[in-house]
């Protein structure tokens, strides 16, 4: 449950800093009467991904067992590059997020401004597509039941009241700080995701090596244990992995985690002032003698 409020709150307060970034400039070059244009468009980015997400729970029940775990399988690893992508996109385009999406509000505001419409809906949407899928696999990883399900949705009501209040500037918030700390995080929740979405292909057999285990500590941390389950429900836990799924793991923790740090090391750099050039001194006229 924790770990989709997190997943909620994080890309609910993206969706909700877009559009408060959207009404404050509508509003700001005095184009209210494009604001009703623009809830449309918020509207549709948030109805499309809940259809998203209930085909994705009830489509596949049809399907027989390995034509599930294919899909299963097959859409984790997809929500895990959406995530991942997610991650770095934020880090590299949040200081320009703003003037972006100000300058394409400037080519939307013609005439009627229906224009406005699409760009609300693609500049939300989008993230609201990959808070659906993102959250369907962490549901899926740990068997389902209601309560991940709960606390995405209360992560994203957190995320809206977040958003109202710095719209009103009634709270401040440091955003850096905040996406920072909620990436880091979320590089793991999708490295458990991962061993899943592999573990679901190995039992389908499009995978090899479903019966070869790394570890079994099951008998240390059970499963079925509150531990275990706060374990599973967070970070994906398994306490008997294939070998494959460890492997996924570590190596997907290690290359992103080493990405994710130099980019926010580099983000962070002063950038180099320009060096002071000296004047070359003046040439001197030789004087007659």
């Amino acid at each position: 449950m924790l770990a989709n409020y997190l997943i909620g709150l994080r890309e609910g307060l993206e969706m909700a800093l877009i559009v408060t970034i959207l009404v404050a400039y509508v509003v700001k070059v005095g184009r209210r009467d494009v604001l009703s244009k623009l809830w449309i468009g918020v509207g549709i980015a948030l109805v499309v991904p809940l259809g998203i997400g209930a085909l994705l729970t009830w489509g596949p029940y049809g399907l027989s067992f390995e034509a599930q775990e294919i899909v299963g399988g097959t859409l984790s690893l997809i929500a895990v590059g959406f995530v991942t992508w997610m991650i770095f996109w934020m880090g590299k385009t949040a200081r320009s997020m703003k003037s972006t999406l100000q300058n394409r509000l400037d080519s939307v505001l013609v005439g009627a401004g229906w224009g406005v419409v699409i760009l609300a809906m693609l500049s939300v949407g989008r993230e609201g597509i990959e808070t659906a899928l993102f959250v369907w696999a962490t549901v899926a990883s740990i068997g389902g039941g209601w309560e991940p399900v709960i606390g995405a949705v209360l992560g994203l009501v957190t995320a809206a009241v977040l958003g109202f209040l710095l719209y009103r500037g009634m709270v401040r918030i440091n955003l850096g700080s905040f996406f920072t700390w909620t990436g880091a995080f979320l590089i793991l929740v999708a490295g458990g995701v991962l061993a899943y979405g592999i573990g679901d292909l190995q039992e389908a057999g499009v995978l090899p090596g479903a019966n070869i285990h790394a570890y079994d500590i099951s008998a240390i941390i059970p499963a079925s244990s509150w531990y275990g389950t706060a374990l599973a429900g967070i970070l994906n836990f398994n306490p008997s992995p294939t070998w494959f799924q460890v492997i996924a793991w570590v190596g997907y923790i290690a290359v992103v985690a080493f990405f994710y740090v130099r980019q926010h090391r580099s983000s962070g750099r002063p950038a180099a002032s320009p060096a002071k050039r000296t004047p070359a001194p003046a040439p001197q006229t030789p004087v007659a003698s």
